[in-house]
Order: C-alpha cells, then structure tokens, then sequence
C-alpha cells in the first residue's frame, strides 16, 4: 500500500505567552529537536479534529488534523508522533487573546522513532465527494481512533443499557454476522452491571477486517477483528470457533474500561490493558455464556505463560520500554498470558467482592486518565467487602485486616496485607516461584524458589528472588481449600491430623509450580491411579504439567513423570487430557529432529495407545457440550496425525464422499480437520483442497485447510505455500506466520522452514515489523523443536549476523534459550525414555 499523505497540520494553541515567531528556526541545522521515544510533557493535546479522504481506487488516503494544545511553557518545537506518513504541510494558529497570527511552520521527521516535530476553517468539496461529519468524541488516547471506508453491511440491535451495536462485514458474509451480535450485546451489558459504570458512547461497532494482522483492536467504539474472530456459521463452524469468537469480543469490549476508559501511562504497563482483558473474558464469558465453559481453558494460558516465563530472556509484567521495537515486544504471552493469570490469582485470594470492588473504585478514580501499577494496587488495598466476613474493619492506617478465626474460608490472618507489597513481587521481577512441599508428620515444611531452565536452574546461591504467595491446598482429610500466604523463603504449616497426601495449588489457581519431596509425588500418583476423580480435573491437569516441569529442572526423573501418565488410560476430562498431550507430544517432536525413529515409533505408539479407548469412543459428529466438541476435535485430529488406522480409514471415507460432492456435502464441523488432514496426503486430495480454499463458501474453513496444506510430506507443495504466504495473494497476509510455523512443525518441512527464514529475513520484517508478535511467533515456532548441536549453531550463526537491532529481539534470545534447552533435555533423558517404554510398552 503507498505512503498514506496528510495535507495539512494545524495546530491551535491555547492562549499562553508565547508566539510561533519565537520558535522560528530559521534555515540551519536539521537536527531533530528531541531525543526521547516519548513526547515533551510540555505540549498538552486537548482536542483533535480529523478529516480524512480515502481513494478507494488507489488504496491510499489524505487528510487533515487539527489539533488544540495547551502549552505549559515556551518551547521552540512541537514533537508529534506520525509513522508512515507524508506530511505535506503545516501551520500554527495561536489561540484566543494571543497577538500570533497563523504561520506556516518547518517540518523534520524522525523515521526510527516514527515522531514529527512542527519548528514548530472550510474545505471545498469536489463534485461527487461527500463528507461526513462525526459527534465530538469522549476524551480518549490517539490509538483508538479508527476509520473505515467500506461497503459492508449490518446488523444491529440495542443492549438494555440502550446501546446500539452493530456488527459491519462484507455483504456475501453478512448472515455470519449473528452470532457476534448476540455474543456482544450481553457481554456489554455484563460490563455495564459489573463495574457499574456506563459504556460513555451511544454506539458500538464491532467490524470483520478481511486481512488483518492483529486478532482484534479495541478502537473505542468502532473494534476490529479478523474475520475468523468474529464471523461465526451455526451450520459450518466448530465449536472450538464459538469459544474462541465470544472470548475475543469479551477481550475487545472489556478494554472500552480497561484500556480506553482508564489508560495506561506508559507501554512499560501495557499489562494494565491486556492482562486485564484477558482476565475479563474469562470472568464475562464465564457469567454470559456458561455452556461453554471457559474454565476449562483459562489454565491452559497459565501453562504457557509459564513455558516463556521460565527462560532467562524473560521479562517483568511491567517493564521499562522505550523504541518502537521494545515496545511491540510487549505485546508477549507475559503481558497477556501472565498478566490475566496472577489477575485470576489475586482475585482468588482476595475473594471475588473485593476484588470488584476495588476494580469499580479504580475504575471511577481514574476515568478519562492514564494510571500506574501502584495505582491499581492502592484501589485494592483500601477495601474490606460489605458483607460475608465477620469482624473485618478498615484500620487507620487504609489496610483492610481480619480475624484468622473469623471465617472458615479465611484469606487474611492478623496481619496487614498490603497488596502493592504482594503484587510488587509478580510484576516487577520476572519468572515465577517453585515452591517445594515436604511433609513430616503434621508439618508441612515449605521452600520457595525462582523456577529456570537451564543447566543449574536451581541454584542455591540465587537469593535475590522473592515472592508473596498466597498459597491454597487441600488433604486427603479435607477437601474444603486452606490458605496461607507465603512471604519468606521458608515456612511451616502445621496440620490438625496427619494426612495420605496433600496437594497445593488448589485448581493451579495460582501462578506457581509444586514439588512434594521425599515421597510426596508417589502418594499423588497413587491417588491418581485409585480414584483419580478424587480431585478435580485442573488439579489433575495441573500435577502432569508440575511433575514435566520439575523433571526439566533436574528435581525428578523422566520415568517418575511419566509413571504418572500411566493412568491417563481412564482420563476423559478436556483439560488433563490436552495437557498430557501437551507435555507427550513434543517429546517425541524432538525425537523427530534428532532421527531417533525406533524410540520415536515406541513413543508415538505409547500414546496413541493411552488414548486409544478415548479415540474409539468419539462420535463423528457435531453432537455434546463444547467441551465434548472440543475434545472430539482434538482427539480425532491426534490420531489421524499418528495414523491412527481406524481414524484414518474414517477420514478417508468422509473426505472421499466430500470430494465426489465437488465439496457440496456437510462435514460434520468438529471432525473436518481430521478428514483434511488425511485428504491432504494425495496430491490430487491437496489440490481439491486449495481449490476450496480458494472459494469464499469454504471462509469458515480456512483455518482448517491451512492446517492440513501444510501436513502434506510433498516438499514442492511446502515450498509453494510459503512463498504464496509472503507475496499475499491466495494466503492472506494475516495467515502467513501460522503457515510458516506449521511448515516448521511438519517432519517433512522443518528444515524448508528454516531456510526460508533465513533467505526471506528482510521481507519478513518489512511486511511485519521488528518486534512484532508475528516476528516472535515466527521466529520461535520455526526453531522451538530444534534439539541438535548443529541446528544451535546454525541459529546463533544466523541471527548473530544480523545488524544490532534484529539480534537483540528477545524471542531471538527466548529461540536460543529453548534449543539450548532441548539439547540438554534429550542429552540427559532420551536413553532413560528408551529403557521406561520397552519395561511399559502394552
């Protein structure tokens, strides 16, 4: 797309002493006049008038701004920000009662900070040429701004609130358009209710974006999403798609509070905004959509988190920022992932009231302003919840304390809690406790611990890492949910009876891993393989992925990780099931790249067959809850990966019919990655496969048939998909970093995806842009499953050759991290992997 040109910058200055003419600067020097990322706090943006003239013909637009600021002293320039912009130009006005007349100003640019500095009506309209004019907006921050020209249609209907929304896409998708509708409509007014502050527009447009390199964008009263985050077809789309269309319109509608409402100061807290979206959508759609479930996903993100959290090249939730670059960085699984996490975690500890109540007060405080973490943290300190705690009082000094014998479901003991104190330790330093649990008698002895990969994670001599934890478990004795609140680096509880076993971290609520020493992960195991349903599905979740984790760290051995895996054969809930293929499947990935075929085949065997029964019980069909759905999909989609004979018999027969119906007969939704999959592995199933990839009645599906393009064993067919997702023509630009990652994860691809990487850099991060999540996903994805000596130093060699700013990327150090990683991992374990299957192989 050519370079998008304003035509005219005019900015009215309020009455101050202080004239255009004392900034002229003459012919000199072109040096630009500031030399910070951010802009001079002397200059105030107070309103902003915007007109802009799109060409729809050559894709390009003009307009103009008019911007009023109040200038706080005298100043020679005035610095703006303005990335990709032709400025053709400019002129000052001086405000009411000042002496100034309009003067044109000198304009300088400075590309890498993407900053203009200005040194320092009517509008004839052209014949045909409409112009429209928009209502005065709230105050608001500059990035939400949003304008589309289009010829979408809509949809509309008005929440109980009287909010009219409306969901814009283009005219031959617009009967997807009902199912957002629906979705967007309760979830505002859930907000609404929730923090009891009115939504401040009179409408919400929520528009399906044809090629869209974001998800989505909160713009205030206009968000954007990709078509596939948005567009939903009852008869057509998976159930995995419902889930994950309502989660993202609940992330974009909680940022008109949390992000647009009270805005960050600066992107070193832009965990302010995402974390808190992120959280929000499992809070709303948990209220507004209860038959989906969402608890069942939430752990999953945590689990994440923590995989980059772990590695040295991770950062703080909030961290200082200053490039363009830097601060694209931010938007990682720390800010998002992590933050929504220890958000959950606080929340729990808090107890549910509280947590609202010191979100309203937050909320109401600073609307319409830009805040800190501390600010945040002083809104949640300075409440005691109206009702459900008995002798529970706001002290003098603004901290909230209770009785320990006060309540069964006790959070505090006698002592303040101080929440900045607390959450100072989750947000300021990176990376996350291991807490480890041994158990004498009664006591329950614990150390806590920063948890790292790498050789010497653990170290004892590191001692500058500290956390509060507030720590929960339950006992074989009793399964209503203790609390203590961990703030040293070791500790005792004493028990009322000695127990069989204890377990903590009561549904991984919170944002640490578990050891239990001496033979404490025996009697979990145990219990486990006895009656399993003892304790809920995310404690179960939860103990396969801490028991993996500790193995990475050298505190158990591989075999005792996966002697617990053993009793999956009777698992059947979604969230310990995925996560024992979580933790399974890679291992043997990592084989793959080693060309260990032998232990591979044992391994793949091994868990096909620990999920076999599962797989046999599936119904090919779109029938249960969203969970069953979900599961079905992945299930089926595991096993006809692995080649699994009775699913890929299944596949071939559904794709078969479907490819005689020229596409015309309906798949059932949840089995169609499964039967593309398979389709995929002929050439001429391939081609029929891009075919509909192609057509516009296959949009829904698009995902899916990517997925199964990029599974084919036929390296041409690879080859070709990449360079067709870089030039963007039949792959959209928004699809080309999951396709190149998919590539990357093929055994037939992997090492066509590295070249590609290399030879295309420059094109990559021109059409993406150094920083950005699709850089890092690239990036990561394509060398994550590396586990050789050589395939390191070709990484290192590579990205070491690059100039400064694109070696330092920190997903270039997290990508080195993990190989590193890996490397050591198959090094130590792979004989021992080898010795365990031969000993349980059925």
């Amino acid at each position: 797309m050519a370079v998008p040109r304003w035509e005219v910058v005019v900015l009215a200055l309020a009455s101050v002493a202080w004239c255009a003419g004392d900034a002229q600067g003459g012919g000199g020097s072109a040096q630009f006049p500031w030399d910070e990322v951010r802009l001079p706090k002397h200059v105030v943006p107070l309103h902003y008038r915007l007109l802009i003239h799109p060409n729809l013909t050559t894709l390009t637009f003009t307009g103009t701004v008019d911007i009023d600021v109040a200038v706080a002293q005298p100043t020679k320039a005035v610095v703006l920000h303005g990335k990709r912009l032709r400025v053709t130009g400019a002129a000052i006005e001086a405000g009411a009662g000042s002496t100034c007349a309009v003067r044109d100003v000198r304009l300088l640019q400075n590309p890498p900070r993407e900053q203009l500095a200005l040194l320092v009506k009517s509008v004839n309209i052209a014949s045909q040429l409409v112009e429209d004019h928009f209502d005065t907006s709230v105050k608001m921050s500059t990035y939400l701004v949003a304008f589309i020209v289009s010829d979408f249609k809509s949809i509309s209907k008005v929440t109980n609130h009287g909010v009219k929304i409306s969901v814009y896409t283009v005219p031959e998708k617009i009967n997807q358009a009902h199912y957002a509708l629906d979705a967007a409509v309760k979830l505002l007014d859930f907000y609404e209710d929730y923090f009891s502050i009115p939504y401040p527009l009179p409408k919400q447009d929520l528009a399906a974006i044809p090629d869209f390199q974001s998800g989505a964008m909160e713009n205030w009263g206009l968000t954007t999403y990709r078509e596939s985050a948005l567009l939903y077809d009852p008869e057509k789309s998976s159930a995995s798609s419902r889930l994950w269309i309502t989660m993202v319109v609940a992330h974009e509608l909680a940022h008109q509070w949390f992000g647009n409402l009270v805005t960050m100061e600066w992107w070193n807290d832009l965990w302010l905004n995402e974390g808190f979206a992120k959280f929000m959508e499992l809070l709303s759609v948990n209220v507004t959509h209860p038959e989906l479930r969402v608890e069942d996903y939430f752990l999953r993100r945590c689990f994440d988190a923590m995989e980059v959290d772990a590695l040295n090249s991770s950062h703080p939730v909030s961290t200082p920022v200053e490039d363009p670059a830097q601060i694209l960085e931010m938007f990682d699984e720390v800010s998002y992932e992590k933050g929504s996490c220890i958000l959950n975690m606080l929340r729990d500890f808090l107890t549910a009231d509280v947590f609202k109540a010191g979100l309203v007060q937050y909320l109401r405080k600073y609307s319409y302003q830009n805040t800190k973490n501390e600010d945040l943290w002083d809104s949640l300190t300075n409440i005691c919840p109206a009702v459900g705690i008995e002798k529970s009082e706001l002290q003098g000094d603004g901290f909230c304390r209770r009785n320990q014998q006060s309540s069964s479901n006790a959070h505090w003991t006698k002592e303040t809690i101080d929440v900045k104190a607390m959450m100072d330790t989750w947000t300021l330093q990176k990376g996350f406790p291991l807490v480890t649990v041994t158990v004498s008698g009664k006591n329950v002895h614990l150390q806590q611990e920063h948890y790292r990969k790498g050789v010497d994670s653990l170290s004892p001599t590191e001692n500058g890492y500290l956390w509060h934890i507030p720590l929960t478990y339950i006992t074989s004795k009793s399964h209503s949910v203790q609390r203590f609140l961990m703030r040293t680096k070791t500790d005792v509880i004493i028990l009322p009876e000695e127990v069989e076993w204890v377990k903590f971290n009561v549904d991984m609520n919170g944002y640490y891993i578990v050891h239990y020493e001496n033979d404490g992960w025996d009697r979990l195991i145990n219990l486990l393989r006895e009656n399993h349903t003892m304790i809920s599905s995310n404690d179960r979740a939860s103990l396969i992925n801490n028991i993996f984790q500790l193995v990475r760290v050298k505190r158990l051995s591989i075999s005792k990780a996966f002697d617990l895996t053993l009793y999956m054969k009777r698992e059947t809930q979604i969230m310990p099931v995925l996560q024992g293929m979580n933790e399974l499947v890679p291992i043997y990935k990592l084989m793959e790249r080693r060309d260990m075929d032998d232990t591979e085949k044992q391994l793949k065997d091994y868990i096909v067959n620990l999920f076999k029964d599962l797989i046999d019980k599936q119904l090919w069909s779109d029938e249960g809850s969203v969970s069953e759905r979900m599961l079905r999909q992945s299930l089926l989609m595991f096993a006809c990966v692995r080649r699994y004979q009775p699913c890929v018999d299944k596949a071939e027969e559904y794709f078969s019919k479907w490819q005689k119906s020229n596409g015309t007969l309906r798949l059932p939704a949840d089995v169609k990655t499964a039967v593309y999959i398979v389709g995929a592995q002929t050439s001429e199933g391939w081609d029929f496969l891009l075919s509909k990839y192609q057509h516009h009645s296959f949009s829904v599906d698009k995902d899916k048939i990517a997925s199964a393009l990029s599974l084919t064993r036929n390296k041409d067919k690879l080859q070709w998909l990449m360079e067709e997702g870089l030039r963007g023509d039949i792959i959209k630009t928004q699809d080309f970093p999951y396709i190149i990652v998919s590539v990357a994860r093929n055994p037939s691809g992997y090492h066509l995806a590295w070249t590609f990487l290399r030879e295309n850099w420059e094109k990559l991060i021109e059409k993406f842009e150094l920083g950005s999540s699709s850089i890092a996903g690239i990036v990561t994805g394509v060398t994550n499953q590396y586990s050789t000596r050589p395939q390191l130093a070709q990484v290192k060699e590579f990205f070491s050759s690059l100039e400064e700013k694109s070696a330092q990327l920190r997903c270039i150090q997290q990508a080195i991290e993990t190989i590193e990683d890996n490397i050591e991992w198959m090094d130590r374990y792979s004989e021992e992997i080898k010795m365990w299957l031969q000993k349980n192989q059925p």
